[in-house]
């Protein structure tokens, strides 16, 4: 006989006797403030999946032996729940992340779940705690699910024990403004045959250090780069595109392939398929190298750079630093004080009208 799976009609609810107060969104720092309740499913090899269960938001008890402590085997993913104008609650192509999970998780020998049975089960967090999702547009819902290994062993196997659970958090924008970037030269985030795909904790953790170091020196994020050739990756946690008119004269949009080495981005997908569908201007996903931005700088050619991810959605890149040297990245040349850039906007709106239902799409997931 098969074991249990995630079954979403089993779910059992307790809810908070402490409410909390709602805060002003605009004084909402991200990640910092959660609503009133978490979501909750045990893994055992024995029995399989327990039936999930939504109840107070609080603290984890968890065994000190157990593997995520030990050995970091923690994977994560960010969404987003928005409130349209008509009170319509939406996800934003919710299965790209289920699928993204299952996929980390698989790297570190966490055990199958039901994704479609695991959106469910968001879902109906979401609605437990909906009155958290500000109005205001450009402010949201952030989801953050987890998936750890639980079991209390020192040896170095798998997890025979593992806990999915969600918390989410009300945000405002991450980077209401432009970023200076530091190309790191001497360290990397990832590399070939590593694990820079997928999103887990033990990614996260070496960056810390490096990234504190560069806020120091005045900059905001770290442009990781690799190879002698410093060829551009991604941009903090964020994948990093360029809008430019290529060695051939192309308006081209850019970004680094998905080569094993860059995260699968949910935002910096949908960015690509907008763009490929206006049909204005080539959009590639190859290679760059730091040479190859640093001479069409030079040449007047560099037209916008940007980050792009759930937590920011995108972020203009105003200054890069490489080699000593900062180079000046245009935004908007008809107006100084524009936080994104032309073409940069333009990705931004559309997307935030499909997230918030303005525009009509598949993309847009009401609970």
């Amino acid at each position: 006989m098969s074991l249990p799976t995630i079954d979403a009609s089993k779910l059992t609810k307790t809810l908070t006797t402490a409410p909390k107060e709602l805060l002003d969104p605009k004084t909402l720092n991200f990640g910092k403030n959660f609503t009133d309740h978490m979501l909750c499913i045990k893994f055992t090899e024995e029995n399989g999946w327990e039936a999930p269960e939504i109840k107070p938001y609080g603290p984890l008890q968890i065994d000190p032996a157990a593997f995520v402590l030990n050995y970091s085997v923690e994977t994560f993913e960010g969404m987003k729940a928005y409130k349209a104008s008509d009170g319509t609650i939406n996800l934003f192509r919710p299965t790209k992340n289920m699928e993204r999970l299952a996929t980390s998780s698989q790297r570190i020998m966490l055990p199958e779940f039901d994704q479609e049975q695991f959106l469910q089960c968001i879902k109906e967090l979401v609605k437990t705690d909906e009155r958290f999702i500000p109005d205001q547009h450009g402010y949201s819902l952030y989801i953050r699910p987890n998936f750890i290994g639980t079991e209390p062993n020192l040896n170095l196997q798998y997890s025979r024990e593992a806990l999915l659970y969600v918390y989410l958090s009300p945000v405002g924008p991450y980077f209401p403004r432009t970023v200076k970037l530091y190309a790191n030269t001497e360290e990397v985030r990832a590399w070939p045959g590593g694990v820079g795909n997928f999103k887990l904790g033990g990614n996260y953790a070496p960056a810390l250090r490096p990234a504190m170091d560069v806020v120091r020196k005045g900059y905001d994020q770290i442009l990781w780069l690799l190879g002698d050739d410093h060829y551009v990756t991604e941009v903090g946690t964020m994948n990093f595109l360029i809008f430019w008119i290529n060695a051939e004269g192309e308006k081209e949009l850019v970004t680094a392939p998905l080569d094993g080495i860059i995260l699968p981005g949910v935002t910096r997908d949908s960015l690509l398929e907008l763009a490929r569908a206006w049909g204005e201007f080539k959009v590639s996903e190859r290679r760059v190298t730091m040479p190859e931005v640093v001479q069409a700088i030079a040449d007047g050619r560099m037209l916008e750079a940007f980050g792009a991810g759930t937590a920011c959605v995108v972020c203009s890149v105003s200054v890069v630093l490489y080699n000593g040297v900062e180079y000046q990245i245009p935004v908007d040349p008809s107006n100084p004080d524009a936080v994104f850039g032309p073409l940069t906007k333009r990705l931004r709106d559309e997307l935030l009208d499909i997230q918030y239902g303005k525009k009509p799409s598949p993309w847009a997931v009401p609970i």
